[in-house]
């Protein structure tokens, strides 16, 4: 009996090993023989070298090419530099009309502009000639400065009532 589970298990174990990759290693690759009447220069090793690295061919340089003229067609030209209006073109804040309120974090005021532009302002917010000092639940506040008075005006716009 003990015989016989030995020899199982020495089956079993050899079994496990060259599945495994424990059995014999890869066969050994086979030399070749220098011939004696070969002359010995024909025997000199070459050293192998690593590959060259080819760099890639540079195209010739073609024609020049004809300088790009800028066609502005009704546009300004990008290139120059833009002149800043020392005036600016401004309304009245008299000529705005309230058309809107806008509940959120805090209140925006939206106003339209006599050339149908609409703005959404809030306090602190600076359109034409005035400031918003104030926007309630109807009606925004602006502070007016004119060119006539020294001091500023208050001017209050209302939602209309329909």
């Amino acid at each position: 009996m003990r015989t016989i589970r030995r020899t199982f298990g020495t089956i079993a174990v050899g079994c496990l090993t060259v599945s495994c990759g424990g059995g014999p290693s890869a066969p050994v690759p086979t030399t070749k023989i220098a011939l004696v009447d070969q002359p010995v220069a024909t025997k000199a090793v070459v050293p192998k070298t690593a590959p060259v690295a080819v760099a890639p061919k540079m195209p010739e340089p073609g024609p020049p090419l004809p300088p790009i003229v800028y066609e502005p067609r009704g546009r300004r030209d990008p290139f120059r530099p833009v002149d800043v209006a020392k005036e600016k073109p401004t309304f009245e804040v008299s000529t705005v009309k309230l058309v809107g309120i806008v509940n959120g974090r805090r209140l925006l005021a939206l106003v339209e502009a006599q050339n149908g532009l609409g703005y959404i302002v809030k306090p602190g917010d600076v359109l034409g000639n005035g400031h918003v000092t104030d926007v309630t639940a109807d009606s925004v506040t602006f502070a007016v400065s004119g060119s006539s008075a020294p001091r500023e005006a208050s001017l209050t716009l209302r939602l209309a009532k329909d």
